[in-house]
Formats: C-alpha cells, sequence, structure tokens
C-alpha cells in the first residue's frame, strides 16, 4: 500500500499546475536539469523532474527559460516561479502563426546544440539533451 502511495506521489510531481493540466509535456534536458514542459497559450510551464542538490533559482531560470524556449519555438520574455516550477511568457504568438512578437528583456542569447534524445532502458521514456552555452 506504501509503494502505490508513494507512485501516486511521484506521478503527480510533474502533472502540472491547474491552469496546465491536460496539456501534454514535453521532456527536455538543458545543461543539467530536466524539465517537463507544457505550452498554453500565450504561457509555457517548466517544471524541473531531476534531483539536484541546493538549486538557485537564477541558474535554473535561465535553463527553464532555454526549456521553453526550445519546446514553444517563441523567446521567453519573463520566467516567476521557483527552482521547481516556473511559468515563463512567450515572445510570439503561437495561434496566429507569428513567430516574434517583442524582443526578450533580460534573456542573454544562447546557442544550443542539439544531442539527440536521451532514452532511459528502464521505460519507454526518452526527451531531447542540450547544452547552451550564451554568445
Amino acid at each position: 500500500m506504501i509503494r502505490y502511495l508513494a507512485l501516486l506521489m511521484l506521478a503527480a510531481c510533474s502533472a502540472g499546475t491547474p491552469h496546465f493540466r491536460g496539456v501534454p509535456a514535453t521532456r527536455v534536458a538543458v545543461n543539467g536539469s530536466v524539465f517537463d514542459v507544457r505550452v498554453r497559450g500565450e504561457l509555457a510551464e517548466a517544471v524541473r523532474v531531476n534531483t539536484q542538490y541546493a538549486p538557485r533559482l537564477g541558474p535554473i531560470r535561465d535553463r527553464a527559460a532555454l526549456a521553453m524556449a526550445q519546446v514553444s519555438g517563441c523567446p521567453i520574455l519573463d520566467v516567476l516561479g521557483d527552482a521547481a516550477v516556473m511559468v515563463g511568457v512567450l515572445g510570439c504568438d503561437r495561434a496566429a502563426g507569428e513567430r516574434l512578437l517583442l524582443t526578450a528583456v533580460s534573456t542573454p542569447n544562447y546557442e544550443c546544440t542539439d544531442y539527440g534524445t536521451y532514452e532511459d532502458a528502464g521505460s519507454d521514456l526518452g526527451y531531447q539533451v542540450f547544452e547552451c552555452t550564451p554568445y
């Protein structure tokens, strides 16, 4: 019984906040942080799903912004939240097909290299892995 309860609690950790509930997640790794990213309307959500010792919001925030940009195809204007769950404001109108509405204000420019898909041998889950460096 305890095992089932623990499994249920772990599954709920990355289920998304109420606004993003029901939206399928895309798993992305950026510089050692793994996120489940969901996009709805003008917002994106990044839920960090890997364990990291004493993560500070600054570096995690930048990685989450990069993950949300990779999934949405839009620049991220701002990121709010904590080191576990962050919400970003998209800088383009995806519904209208416009790629760019505004310029990101505080996010530095990064160059990201796609290292392909990481596949866990113990499950069917896989996700894209990116290494990003400022330029």
